[in-house]
């Protein structure tokens, strides 16, 4: 127990669900805090039946950070640019997610966190998967840490978002591109996870092309092993708040013809670093 609500962890790695708690109601800071850290400690955090009106839902961003907006996403609530609609039926070529990613790596500052409230399911399908970063790095055999330590790599997000959402004003539009480190340390935490992605990181910047590529193919390997993985099977009123410094998270689409549809926030962060 801690502030009055109740973690269960749901694999040793990765994810807890929260017991306990409305999310439709104001937080006080001792509840503000124990759940940054709660999140901090275990990458995803899970809660049911909650219902937020879209104020509401801003104003839990907002209690973790300032509200990040996203550079490309073109299904945004009325009236309320910071929410992002999450959407996909029989109509959609591609949904948002579906390869491993840290929401918006790309950024020079990327996203602290995202919170995504569910309001439309599936009769199946339709999870969404995160694994622990801290997991993947601390996996990794102790002569290869040392080898990671200190290298960057390219966040691109031009080739990611360019042509790809339809409606989307892209006339001049300038997508971000940033370095950041392979291993970063995790502010609250203290610990460290491998920051490398499938859908973002194009290579690695110390390293020759061909050396790039062989190391970050097995490090994008590696960071998708199950052990490290935890699932979320969605139901209407659910929230996942994630942890976009040390979790990456798949969204299945294998719910066609069928809809989904989910409203979500995004916390701005800060700039990734490293620690020895």
């Amino acid at each position: 127990m801690s502030q009055g609500f109740e973690l269960k962890k749901v694999t040793p790695h990765c994810g807890a669900e929260v017991l306990g708690i409305d999310l439709s109601q104001p937080l006080d800071a001792g509840a503000a805090a124990a759940l940054q850290s709660a999140l901090a400690q275990n990458c995803v955090l899970f809660f049911r039946n909650q219902k937020m009106s879209p104020e509401q839902h801003k104003a839990l961003g907002r209690r973790f950070g300032e509200l990040h907006l996203h550079p490309a996403w073109p299904r945004l609530v009325e009236g309320h640019p910071e929410i992002m609609e999450i959407y996909a039926d029989d109509k959609s070529k591609r949904v948002a997610g579906e390869d491993w990613h840290s929401d918006v790596s790309c950024d020079p500052e990327p996203p602290l966190g995202t919170i995504l409230h569910m309001h439309e399911v599936p009769p199946v399908g339709g999870d969404t998967l995160f694994a622990s970063m801290y997991a993947a790095w601390d996996a990794l055999s102790a002569p290869m840490q040392r080898f990671l330590e200190g290298m960057s790599a390219i966040h691109d997000g031009e080739y990611v978002y360019r042509g790809r959402y339809e409606g989307a004003l892209e006339e001049g539009k300038v997508y971000p591109k940033s370095e950041h480190p392979v291993v970063r340390t995790h502010p609250v935490s203290g610990r460290k996870a491998l920051f490398v992605n499938r859908t973002f990181t194009t290579r690695i910047v110390q390293l020759a092309r061909h050396e790039s590529d062989a190391v970050l193919g097995m490090l994008l390997e590696h960071l998708e092993r199950p052990e490290f993985q935890c699932r979320f099977q969605w139901q209407p009123g659910s929230v996942a708040f994630w942890d976009n410094r040390c979790a990456q998270h798949h969204a299945m689409w294998d719910y066609y013809p069928n809809r989904r549809r989910g409203l979500r926030v995004t916390i701005r962060g800060d700039r990734p670093y490293f620690r020895p």
